[in-house]
């Protein structure tokens, strides 16, 4: 089951369903079925607390996605932060909305095993939010 959550902040204006079955339908584009994904909203100074309880990091970012999954099974908590998405959008001259699907997405493809931190796999993770994002047919 794919649920949305919030901390400190309102529910950000998505089609719950419409994200529900694109993001199985990613997941399925890895082979793999979802089963307990959890996206928790929440403002920059949630997602630092979390940064440093869980993972020793003292900054802020767009998502932490914690994997509860397993190789072919996507399950894990992703917790976005509405502030830094937004701050990004505008940084990136991009549209909110589609800031926040990209952010959306990315938790999944981690969750699909790929990564974005090594040599050269930044650029494989954009070419993945960039196919993913060719999967959302919006209303």
């Amino acid at each position: 089951m794919i649920t949305f959550q919030t901390i400190n902040v309102e529910l950000p204006d998505i089609d719950q369903e419409l994200i529900r079955r694109w993001v199985t339908a990613v997941a399925a584009s890895y082979h793999r079925t979802t089963g307990d994904v959890a996206y928790v909203f929440v403002d920059d100074e949630e997602i630092l607390r979390v940064n440093r309880q869980f993972l020793g990091h003292d900054y802020y970012t767009d998502i932490i996605t914690f994997d509860s999954g397993s190789p072919t099974h996507v399950a894990g908590d992703l917790i976005i932060s509405l502030d830094t998405v937004h701050s990004n959008a505008e940084m990136l001259g991009k549209p909110y909305r589609q800031e926040l699907h990209r952010v959306i997405i990315h938790g999944i493809l981690h969750l699909c095993g790929i990564n974005d931190k090594g040599p050269g796999e930044r650029e494989i993770m954009e070419a993945a939010e960039d196919k993913a994002l060719g999967m959302l047919l919006e209303d």
